[in-house]
């Protein structure tokens, strides 16, 4: 008859001295621990990180462990549905054996090509910027092709805004000429100019 507990005590042991930073016990009586996996860094020394909550059933290797994801950092909800299902499929085909190492390494692999994957976008959404940018440059610096067609269209539009402008400066100034007073109207319209050039010389 298999000793279950005993191979969960073995099984514990060993899972403290590989995992000895990142493996929690957190009770006894089920058996239940926490093991925090991190991915490699990324380019930008960015990681992805999970923190995985055991509990050894009765008859555990015999049965699947209970499992479960309590923190993640930098991981969608899509990357977390990922991780159970490979845990799920990880401990069906481990039924038997020990298999806690085995799940945690699935999972560790699964962060790493999650990093990646990011890594991977980012150069993607980067070079697709890239590319706007140079069209964006391209359309700025070619404007319009020039044809003969075109050309003329502008020229008889350029040549009206100028006749425009001459017709609008020439009105301008034969209103300013209309306006201005000969010095015989200033003289009626000011009395006080009768006897300037008199207060002028006494002064």
């Amino acid at each position: 008859m298999t000793d279950y507990s005993e191979e969960q005590r073995n099984e514990l042991e060993a899972l403290e001295s590989i995992y000895p930073d990142s493996f929690t016990v957190l009770s006894e009586n089920p058996t239940t621990f926490t093991i925090t996996v991190t991915s490699e860094a990324g380019e930008n020394d960015e990681t992805v990180q999970t923190t995985l909550k055991f509990t050894y059933r009765e008859k555990y290797p015999d049965e699947t462990p209970l499992y479960e994801i309590i923190s993640q950092e930098n991981l969608d909800d899509n990357d977390v549905m990922n991780i159970i299902k490979l845990l799920e499929q990880q401990a069906e085909e481990n039924l038997g054996m020990v298999m806690i190492f085995t799940l945690v390494s699935a999972v560790q692999e699964k962060l790493n090509e999650i990093v990646d994957q990011i890594k991977t976008r980012r150069e993607e959404e980067k070079k697709q910027k890239e590319k706007e940018a140079e069209e964006e440059e391209k359309q700025r610096f070619h404007g319009t092709p020039v044809t003969i067609e075109n050309f003329l269209n502008w020229k008889a539009k350029f040549d009206a805004e100028l006749l425009e402008i001459k017709r609008k400066k020439m009105k301008e100034e034969e209103q300013a000429g209309k306006n201005k007073l000969s010095g015989k109207q200033l003289f009626e319209m000011d009395h006080n100019l009768d006897t300037s050039d008199i207060q002028f010389l006494e002064e």
